[in-house]
């Protein structure tokens, strides 16, 4: 009968394709395998170089996973060939972005009838001019590049059944190439796990992880890459250190060996003694404990899409400073203290008002925290992509 509910174990756990074209964070296939039946198609190079590859054996994740050798092109055309023969084997296809990958995704998704739902989580074009603006491509580069972008999401806008954009900035950067666009929240926060310390379990804490106990613990959890700017973050605690903070700053991250060649490189007095780097820890079962342990999270960027860490140091009552672009700009208002871009000396002025203001400044964090599990929370992100899958696969079954 029309409008009554599903009751086979298909249309409870849809089977899902998911389409990855570089890294994904095992968060989220985590929280995919629990609502679909889910298969995985990934580049085998990033697949083993990230540790994803690991972290899905460790958890014993049902999945199925097909793994494409090579570089770029050869994914595609891989990728291509394998979703022709097999795409009709699923529901739906997510693709992660609205690129390369997913239109491989759109093109055998339109020709074998299967609706492909693209996951949008960064700007690309934004993302791309900070090449341009870093001194990393010249001119011609910079505007071809743009033009087969633009491209790119102009075809898989029309493609695509849907559209899952990271957050309301990229939400209305999407709606510009897809009719179809609504909010995602990717794997959201697990505010169970991201949640406040007190003082003395701060202070256990970093004894336990190694930490400053007495110095003003500043946490960048950030990779390195084009569109980020850790520069200004290291000189803005170098400038708060020599207006009388005793301040550390820590880098979590798979970059984190280039961020402290990058501190190298910008000489900040006594960077050896104040300036740390760890490789990046286990998402589901470390990370919080750094964001709880901090005394402030700090994120500079130059093109920013949703943010991830700044909404978790939130949950975690953890004061967060961040520059005002981007998805930051858009879902920080409030919560966080927002500075200009590439603005060193009013990043270092916000650190010194959150040491000298502390119950103030955990107060808007906390504010913060219940913006996030109200909005963001995990329990919130797998309902909302459920119902879309189930949206999307109901209809195409009605046609």
């Amino acid at each position: 009968m029309s409008g009554a509910p599903a009751t086979n174990a298909a249309a409870l756990r849809p089977r899902v394709l998911f389409l990855v074209e570089g890294n994904t964070d095992i968060r989220f296939v985590a929280l995919l395998q629990e609502i679909c039946e889910l298969t995985l198609c990934v580049p085998a190079r990033e697949f083993h170089a990230s540790g994803l590859d690991n972290r899905i054996r460790e958890l014993a994740l049902p999945i199925h996973v097909i793994a494409f050798e090579g570089g770029r092109l050869n994914f595609q055309w891989r990728s291509l060939r394998w979703l022709w023969r097999n795409a009709g084997r699923f529901d739906v296809i997510l693709a992660q972005e609205a690129l390369r990958g997913a239109l491989s995704a759109n093109l055998a998704g339109r020709m074998r009838g299967v609706p492909v739902i693209t996951y949008v989580g960064i700007a690309p074009i934004q993302y791309y001019r900070c090449r341009r603006e870093r001194g990393e491509i010249g001119a011609l580069k910079a505007a071809a590049g743009e033009t087969v972008i633009g491209a790119l999401l102009w075809l898989n806008g029309r493609l695509a059944a849907r559209c899952l954009a990271m957050g309301p900035y990229l939400r209305e950067l999407a709606r510009h190439y897809c009719a179809v666009t609504e909010v995602g929240l990717y794997y959201g926060v697990d505010t169970e796990r991201f949640r406040p310390a007190s003082a003395p379990e701060r202070q256990a804490l970093r004894e336990r992880l190694d930490l400053p106990r007495d110095r003003f613990l500043v946490v960048l959890s950030s990779r390195m890459s084009h569109e980020k700017d850790p520069e200004t973050v290291i000189r803005a605690v170098a400038q708060a250190r020599a207006r009388g903070l005793d301040a550390a700053l820590l880098n979590l991250g798979g970059g984190w060996r280039e961020f402290l060649a990058l501190a190298r490189r910008l000489r900040p007095a006594d960077r050896c003694d104040w300036v740390m780097g760890r490789p990046a820890v286990h998402p589901m079962r470390e990370v919080f404990d750094y964001f709880r342990a901090a005394d402030a999270v700090a994120l500079a960027s130059l093109a920013e899409g949703a943010a991830y860490s700044t909404l978790e140091a939130l949950a975690c009552a953890t004061p967060v400073v961040a520059t005002a672009v981007g998805g930051m700009a858009v879902q920080l208002n409030g919560y966080a203290r927002l500075v200009p871009r590439r603005d060193a000396v009013a990043m270092a002025d916000e650190l010194l008002w959150i040491a000298r203001h502390p119950q103030e400044a955990r107060g808007q964090a906390l504010k913060g925290r219940e913006y996030v599990i109200r909005e963001w929370d995990r329990s919130r992100a797998a309902a909302e992509l459920q119902r879309t899958l189930h949206e999307v696969v109901g209809q195409r079954r009605s046609r």
